[in-house]
């Protein structure tokens, strides 16, 4: 059962380090990125790391699912968070244990963008090589923000690599540029994942 953390349980050193899978759906070729990421991470950072990873902007909202719960940022004034836990108020050790082999994100409610996330393996810790969340491979490019979900994101990867499509000169405004669907940078997504240390 999930258990909120404590104050000494923040600053305890990390138990188990989760190699995760995290697989956009529904499109193909997969989206996907390797992280190693320290039980002692909360889930708000855990969204934080996914982000970072995958390119997002972390310009929406998210939820977690696992295990029959949703996690994610409540706001009560809105009245649509009644079953949501706060994210930021549980770690990865006491929602995820040993039992969890697989769990759902969702980012951007608009959009739903949905990620299967499957433990791979569950690593012991080494100081000074994996006790921070990383990246440590990965393929293919993250969609654009606001594209419309996996159906805009066809369309528009359809327009930008037809110059006679109608659409092209559009998004490749609205893009700006040339997209490449096949580009993805490990050292720039462990930039990214530096940045939030």
């Amino acid at each position: 059962m999930a258990t909120r953390k404590t104050g000494a349980a923040r600053r305890t050193a990390p138990q188990r380090i989760y190699q995760l899978l995290v697989r956009l759906a529904d499109i193909e070729p997969a989206i996907w990125r390797r992280l190693w990421v320290p039980d002692t991470v909360t889930l708000a950072k855990l969204d934080r790391v996914i982000q970072a990873a995958m390119g997002w902007t972390n310009s929406h909202l998210h939820a977690f699912h696992i295990q029959g719960r949703r996690y994610g940022v409540r706001n009560d004034e809105w009245g649509l968070d009644g079953d949501l836990l706060e994210d930021k108020q549980f770690r990865l050790a006491d929602v995820l244990g040993r039992e969890v082999q697989q769990f759902e994100y969702v980012y951007d409610f608009g959009d739903d963008w949905m990620h299967q996330v499957v433990i791979e393996k569950v690593l012991q810790p080494q100081e000074d090589v994996n006790t921070w969340p990383m990246c440590v491979a990965g393929a293919n490019a993250c969609p654009p923000e606001d594209v419309g979900g996996t159906p805009g994101y066809m369309d528009f990867l359809h327009a930008m690599r037809d110059p006679q499509h109608e659409e092209h000169g559009a998004m490749w405004l609205w893009w700006g540029g040339p997209f490449d669907p096949n580009g993805f940078d490990l050292n720039a997504a462990n930039l990214a994942l530096r940045r939030l240390r």
